[in-house]
Parts: C-alpha cells; sequence; structure tokens
C-alpha cells in the first residue's frame, strides 16, 4: 500500500510538472515580440548588415552650399522732368490785352468823355478833368499838356466828336512812334544779353520766366542766369520758369557773387550757341546806394562776355509815385533801355505808363495782364489807349 501511493504521488508530482511546464510555454509565446517592419528610422541604431547585400552608404557628404549672390540696392528712380509746355504766341497776347485792359481801364476813359460831353465845358469842368487825369499817375506835366491841348482843340473845333479828340491826343502822349522792340540779338553769332532788374516784390523774377516763353514760343534758344543769389525761392523760381518750356537755368549758391553767376551764365549762352542770356538780378532796395553799385557791376562783368543788348526796368504799375522814384535810380544805376510793368490790369493807374517814359525818356516794352504764365505782352500804344476809353 506503501509503494502503491508513493506511485500515485510520484505520478501527481510528474503530471502537475508537466501542467505547469506546457503553461509556461503558452505564456512565453504570447509575450514574444513580432518582427520589426521593414521602415526602421533610428538614425541612432546600425541595422544588422545582411551579408549578401550590398554595402550601403549610411550617409552621403554634405553637398556644397551655393552662396547666395547679394542682392544689389535698388537705384532710385530718375526723377521725372516735367512735359514741356508750348507758350502762347505773341498775336493771342495782343488779343488778350485789349480785353484785360478793357476791362480795369475803362473807368478813366469813361469818367474822362462824361466830362468832355458836358455840354458847356467851365472851369469847374477842366478842373474835373486834371484831378481824373492826376489820379491815374499821369503825372503834373503830361496832366498839364493834354488838358491845354483838349481845350485848344475842342474850342478850335467845336463841333468835333469828344472821344476822336481825346483819343488822337492820349496815343500822341503815349507816343506810338516809341521803338518798343526787344533787343534780344547779339552781333554775329554773340547771344543778346538781357539784364532784368527791379525791386522785390515788383514781379521780376517771374517776368523773367514770362520773357523767356514769349522767345520760346518764337523759336528762339534761350539761357537763364539766376544772379538773385541773396533770394533762394528766386532760384529755385527761376528753375521752375525754365524747366517749363525746356530752357537751361544757371544757377550759384545762395549768397554767391550774382556778377559771378551772371557771369557763367553769358558764358554758358556763348559756348552753347543760344540766341539769348536773361539775368534775373537781385532786388534791391532803391535807397541802398551800395547794392544799388553791385548791378553796375554785374553790368560790367558781364560785359567782359558779351555786350549787354537790353536792361529791363519791372515796375509795379500800381504803386505811383514810389514806381517813378525805382525808375530815377535804376536808370542811374545800370542805364535802363525798356519798362515792364506789371500788375496794369488791377488798377485803373495805367497813366504810369505816360509818367514813367517821360521820366526816363524810354519805352514801356511790355505788360503784365495777371498771374498766368502767358500773361505778359508786347505793349501796343493804339491797343492801351483804347483800352483806356473802354473799348
Amino acid at each position: 500500500m506503501e509503494t502503491l501511493a508513493l506511485v500515485i504521488l510520484v505520478i501527481a508530482v510528474v503530471g502537475v510538472a508537466l501542467v505547469g511546464a506546457v503553461a509556461g510555454l503558452v505564456v512565453t509565446r504570447r509575450r514574444k515580440p513580432g518582427p520589426l517592419p521593414d521602415t526602421h528610422t533610428d538614425v541612432l541604431g546600425t541595422p544588422t548588415a545582411d551579408p549578401e547585400a550590398p554595402p550601403v552608404e549610411l550617409s552621403s557628404p554634405p553637398a556644397t552650399i551655393e552662396p547666395e549672390a547679394p542682392v544689389e540696392p535698388e537705384a532710385p528712380a530718375e526723377p521725372v522732368a516735367p512735359p514741356v509746355e508750348r507758350p502762347e504766341g505773341t498775336a493771342s497776347r495782343l488779343v488778350r490785352l485789349r480785353q484785360r485792359l478793357a476791362g480795369s481801364q475803362g473807368a478813366l476813359g469813361r469818367g474822362l468823355l462824361a466830362l468832355l460831353s458836358r455840354e458847356r465845358l467851365d472851369e469847374d469842368t477842366w478842373e474835373d478833368i486834371e484831378d481824373t487825369l492826376l489820379t491815374a499817375d499821369i503825372g503834373v506835366a503830361p496832366t498839364q499838356e493834354l488838358v491845354e491841348r483838349l481845350r485848344t482843340r475842342l474850342r478850335v473845333e467845336g463841333t468835333a466828336d469828344p472821344r476822336e479828340v481825346l483819343r488822337e491826343e492820349l496815343l500822341a502822349l503815349v507816343d506810338p512812334t516809341m521803338d518798343r522792340a526787344l533787343r534780344v540779338s547779339g552781333e554775329g553769332d554773340e547771344p543778346g544779353v538781357v539784364l532784368v532788374v527791379g525791386v522785390n516784390g515788383a514781379g521780376k523774377t517771374t517776368t523773367v520766366g514770362k520773357i523767356a516763353r514769349i522767345l520760346v514760343a518764337e523759336e528762339r534758344s534761350v539761357v537763364l542766369g539766376a544772379a538773385d543769389t541773396f533770394r533762394a525761392a528766386a532760384v529755385e523760381q527761376l528753375g521752375t520758369w525754365g524747366e517749363r518750356v525746356g530752357v537751361e537755368t544757371v544757377k550759384g549758391e545762395e549768397g554767391a557773387d550774382p556778377a559771378s553767376v551772371a557771369f557763367r551764365a553769358v558764358e554758358e549762352g556763348r559756348r552753347t550757341g543760344v540766341d539769348t542770356v536773361i539775368v534775373d538780378t537781385a532786388g534791391r532796395l532803391q535807397n541802398k546806394q551800395g547794392l544799388m553799385d553791385e548791378l553796375g557791376k554785374v553790368k560790367r562783368v558781364v560785359e567782359k562776355q558779351a555786350p549787354v543788348t537790353e536792361v529791363l526796368l519791372v515796375l509795379d504799375a500800381t504803386t505811383g509815385q514810389n514806381g517813378m522814384i525805382q525808375a530815377r535810380v535804376f536808370s542811374e544805376a545800370v542805364d535802363v533801355t525798356g519798362i515792364v510793368l506789371t500788375k496794369l490790369d488791377g488798377s485803373a493807374k495805367g497813366g504810369i505808363v505816360v509818367a514813367v517814359q517821360r521820366e526816363l525818356g524810354v519805352p514801356v516794352k511790355l505788360v503784365g495782364l495777371g498771374e498766368g504764365a502767358d500773361d505778359l505782352a508786347p505793349f501796343d500804344a493804339g491797343a492801351f489807349v483804347d483800352a483806356l476809353l473802354g473799348g
């Protein structure tokens, strides 16, 4: 019995051992991981080499990086030049001269005609006529001369038309026989040289630009000289006038010697063979003799290059007797050859045309009619007198 029990015990132990072994085998097979796919990406590890596979380079030498070409900075855009304008011709300017003057100066003529058309021309009437003429800045001597001639003619020609008599006498006073042509041409191959003088505020620099437009409209070549070096604004303003019509402007530094700028302008005009050089001089207060002497210096220095063919004095037509003082002083300094009256359409004081011509013995050659670029016209005695009479 004991032997049988021992055998049974051994069999039981062996059986339990077999069962445990089988169970352990099953568990082990379940926990074993499957093979990894061929998409291994771990760069830190080294894959097992296949002895029959060709060697594989693990890494290639780094590619050479081409240096980037330096980026060139964009060049600044060239400034776009303003379009060159085509100035208005002389014929149309004269038409507008009549229109503009008729609107502003007609009051003088209408007042005179109303007085001369009275049935009885007594002393009081003639005094009123004198006052009207003096108010228009004709001047004392020309007024007395005109009144005397009117009295004589209307007394002798009792039935004469007062308007026609007044027109004839005013025309004689303005003097249509004066040579009003601009001398803008030099001798031979030399350019004409025009000096423009006047006090600040009279419109001198603007007048230079407008004269350039008149000459360009007549197919003439021009160089401008910005010799008003004491005012930077004047230099820039003149340069703008030149650009608008395709004309070169010779400039100097602010405060530079005006005579040297004028000299270089004429020198450039000779070098390039232009027809005319126009020099804008500094605006002067007429009571500063040192500055007036400098104007004389400008003229002398310029004439070392070429003769000055024209000296134009710019006057504001509204300044009256103050304008007459300016005219006298400038004439003594630089020998004025012609007058430019600006703002003539701005008041009824057109009589300054007569007064300044009598004072200087030189003609009014140009008149300013307004603020427009082409509002400068050659002075026409007949058109002016017609405008005074209102038609």
